[in-house]
C-alpha cells in the first residue's frame, strides 16, 4: 500500500533537543503568565524577522481579534474573500461587518483598485492577506489608507520570514498578525502572534491579551485570555534553531515541483516577485481549462492514491451562509477571486517531503496530461520508473 503523502506535514525538531526545556519548565513550575521561554521567544522572534516589537499569542486567530479591539476598529472593514475563515470571523466576533473587495488575478491578494470603491463612511480598516506568503501591493494599499484615515491590519498567517525589497512585510500597515499553527512555516504547535510598530501598542496588546490587567488589582481594558503558554515558547525556540534549514528545503522543492511541472499543458504555478524573499510556504498551481481535468477531477484522482492536496482556498468566505448576505459577498462582485477558488489546488509541500513522494504526486499530474502523452514519465515511484 503506497504511503499517505499530506499537503503539509509539521516541522519537528529533534525531541533530544526539546527535552532539556521541558525539564526546566518541569523544575520551575513556571507554565504560563510570561514565563522565560516566553519572553526569550518574543526577543529572539523579534531579530529574527527583522521588526521591533512582537507579542506572542496562544494562535494567530486570537491575535486577530485583539489586534482589531487595540487598534478600537468599528463599523464596517474591507477584507478578502479569498481567504481562510479566520480572517472574516474575526470581524463578526468583533461585531464589524466585512465588506469583500475582489482580487488580483496574479497574485490572489486584495486588489488595490477594487478597495476604493467600497469605502463608505462606515469603513475603518483594511485587511489584507499576504496570500501564501506572497506580498500584497502593500504601496497601494497604505496610500489608500492614508488618503481616507483607515488603519491596516495584515493577516500575515502565511508570511513568516517574507521580505520586500530587503525588508520585512511585518512592518507595513498599523499592525500584522501571525499563525504558528502546525501547518504554517514556523510553529509552536498552536500559536500566533502581532507585529506592532512601537512599545506604546505593545503595552496596550499585552494587556488585552491577559485579561486587561496592568497590575495585581488594576484592570484597564475588557482582555481577554490569550496568553501562549511556556511549552509552546520552549518549543518555538527549538524550532528557531532549525528554520533555515526549513526554508531552504521548501525553495529546493518549490524549484523542482517547476522543473518537473513546466511543460504540462494546463498547470500553471505561481512564483513571487523578483525583490521578494519569499517563504514558499505552499505550492499554488492553477489547473487551467486546457489541462484535460478539472480541478476537482484531479484532486480526486490524487486523491485516491492518497495524495492528500488541498483546494485552498474554495469555497469562498463570502459563499459561507453568515456572509452571504452581504451585498458585498455577491458573486458577481468576485469575479476574478470566484474563478480562481475554481481552478486552485495546493500540492503537499514541507521540508521533509522526499523526492520519491514528489515524484508520485508529479507522476499522477502527468499521466494525464494530453500535451506529455507522448513522453516518458521522467518520474520514478517507489524507485521504479513511472
Amino acid at each position: 500500500m503506497k504511503n499517505n503523502v499530506y499537503v503539509t506535514s509539521p516541522l519537528l525538531p529533534p525531541l533530544e533537543e526539546f527535552i532539556p526545556y521541558l525539564e526546566q519548565i518541569w523544575e520551575n513550575k513556571f507554565l504560563t503568565n510570561g514565563g522565560q521561554f516566553h519572553q526569550q521567544l518574543e526577543k529572539a522572534l523579534a531579530e529574527y524577522l527583522g521588526v521591533e516589537h512582537l507579542c506572542l499569542f496562544s494562535n494567530g486567530t486570537l491575535a486577530l481579534l485583539t489586534a482589531l479591539q487595540a487598534l478600537r476598529i468599528t463599523g464596517e472593514v474591507i477584507t478578502t474573500p479569498y481567504s481562510f475563515v479566520a480572517t472574516s470571523h474575526s470581524l463578526l466576533w468583533n461585531g464589524l461587518t466585512p465588506v469583500f473587495a475582489d482580487i488580483d488575478p496574479v497574485t490572489c491578494n486584495i486588489d488595490p483598485a477594487k478597495i476604493e470603491q467600497l469605502i463608505t463612511p462606515a469603513t475603518s480598516a483594511i485587511l489584507p492577506v499576504h496570500c501564501y506568503g506572497i506580498p500584497c501591493d502593500v504601496d497601494g494599499i497604505q496610500k489608500i489608507a492614508d488618503a481616507w484615515g483607515l488603519k491596516v491590519i495584515y493577516d500575515a498567517a502565511h508570511a513568516f520570514g517574507v521580505k520586500k525589497d530587503g525588508q520585512s512585510v511585518l512592518n507595513c500597515g498599523d499592525l500584522s498578525i501571525l499563525s504558528f499553527h502546525a501547518t504554517k512555516v514556523f510553529n509552536t504547535f498552536e500559536g500566533g502572534a502581532i507585529i506592532c510598530p512601537d512599545a506604546r501598542m505593545k503595552q496596550r496588546i499585552d494587556y488585552l491579551k491577559n485579561f486587561g490587567f496592568a497590575g495585581e488589582t488594576t484592570v484597564v481594558a475588557p482582555g481577554i485570555n490569550a496568553k501562549m503558554n511556556e511549552v509552546q515558547a520552549a518549543f518555538g525556540l527549538v524550532q528557531l534553531q532549525h528554520i533555515d534549514g526549513a526554508l531552504a528545503a521548501r525553495r529546493a522543492i518549490y524549484e523542482r515541483y517547476c522543473e518537473l511541472l513546466s511543460d504540462i499543458d494546463g498547470i500553471e504555478s505561481f512564483s513571487a516577485p523578483d525583490n521578494v524573499e519569499w517563504n514558499h510556504a505552499y505550492y499554488p498551481v492553477l489547473v487551467n481549462e486546457s489541462y484535460p481535468l478539472s480541478r476537482d477531477q484531479l484532486y480526486d484522482v490524487l486523491k485516491e492514491e492518497n495524495i492528500y492536496s488541498r483546494r485552498y482556498f474554495y469555497p469562498l468566505i463570502s459563499s459561507f451562509s453568515m456572509y452571504r448576505h452581504l451585498p458585498s459577498a455577491s458573486p458577481q462582485n468576485l469575479p476574478v477571486a470566484e474563478g480562481i477558488s475554481q481552478k486552485i489546488l495546493c500540492l503537499p509541500i514541507f521540508p521533509d517531503l522526499s523526492e520519491s513522494d514528489q515524484d508520485r504526486v508529479v507522476a499522477m499530474i502527468r499521466q494525464y496530461s494530453a500535451a506529455s502523452a507522448n513522453q516518458p514519465l521522467v518520474a520514478q515511484v517507489d524507485g521504479e520508473v513511472a
